[in-house]
C-alpha cells in the first residue's frame, strides 16, 4: 500500500511519516466519539494534545528532520510497537463504548509520537501533556463559568417543571368550571325567579 502511494518503504526516515499518520486517524475516532456532547476538560485535552504533535508536521525530507544512529532508530521502534499497542486497546474500547480509556489511551499514544517527532526534529517544541491539560482546565472552568444554571436544566428538574406546570393547568380548568357552574346556577335561579313572577 505504502509503494502504491509512492512512498519509499526503505527510506530511514519512514517511521515519522507511520507515526503521524496513524495518531491523525485515531484522534479522528476519538473526535467522532466526543463531538455530539460537551467534551470534559480532560477529553478537550488530550485532543489539543495530539493537535500539538501533529500540527505542521514535517516531511520527510524537510531541512530540519535529522538522521538516527542505530540507538535512535531502536527507541523509534519501541515507541511505534508501544503505539501500535494502544491502539489496538483503543479500538477494543471503542467497539465497548469505553470513553474514558479511549481518552487515556490516545494520550498515551501521542506521547508515543510526540517522542518520535522530538528525535526526528529535536528543535520543534512540543508541550507535555500535563502542561496542555492545566490550561484546558482553566479553560473549561471558564466556560462553565459562563453557562446559565437555568438553561441546562437536569431531567429531574424539567419533569419537576413539566409536573407543576400540569398541576397549575388542571387547578386552573377546575377554577374555570367551577366558574361556570355558578354562573350556570344563577341563571337556572334567576329564570325560575321571572317564572314565577310572571305566574
Amino acid at each position: 500500500m505504502a509503494v502504491d502511494r509512492g512512498i519509499d518503504i526503505n527510506n530511514p526516515r519512514i517511521a515519522l511519516k507511520i507515526a503521524s499518520e496513524r495518531l491523525a486517524i485515531v484522534r479522528y475516532v476519538f473526535l467522532v466519539q466526543v463531538e455530539d456532547g460537551i467534551a470534559t476538560a480532560d477529553q478537550r485535552a488530550s485532543l489539543e494534545y495530539a493537535d500539538a504533535a501533529l500540527v505542521g508536521w514535517p516531511e520527510m525530507d524537510a531541512d530540519d528532520v535529522v538522521d538516527l544512529d542505530e540507538d535512535g532508530r531502536k527507541t523509534v521502534a519501541e515507541r511505534l510497537a508501544a503505539m501500535e499497542r494502544y491502539i489496538a486497546e483503543f479500538s477494543k474500547q471503542e467497539a465497548e463504548g469505553g470513553i474514558d480509556a479511549m481518552n487515556d489511551l490516545l494520550v498515551r499514544a501521542t506521547e508515543c509520537v510526540a517522542s518520535v517527532r522530538r528525535l526526528y526534529q529535536p528543535d520543534f517544541p512540543i508541550p507535555t501533556f500535563a502542561e496542555i491539560r492545566r490550561v484546558v482546565q482553566d479553560e473549561y472552568d471558564d466556560d462553565m463559568g459562563k453557562i446559565d444554571p437555568s438553561e441546562h436544566a437536569t431531567v429531574e428538574d424539567i419533569e419537576e417543571q413539566t409536573e407543576q406546570a400540569d398541576e397549575k393547568r388542571e387547578e386552573s380548568e377546575t377554577e374555570a368550571g367551577k366558574s361556570h357552574d355558578d354562573k350556570n346556577g344563577k341563571n337556572v335561579k334567576n329564570g325560575k325567579n321571572k317564572g314565577d313572577g310572571k305566574a
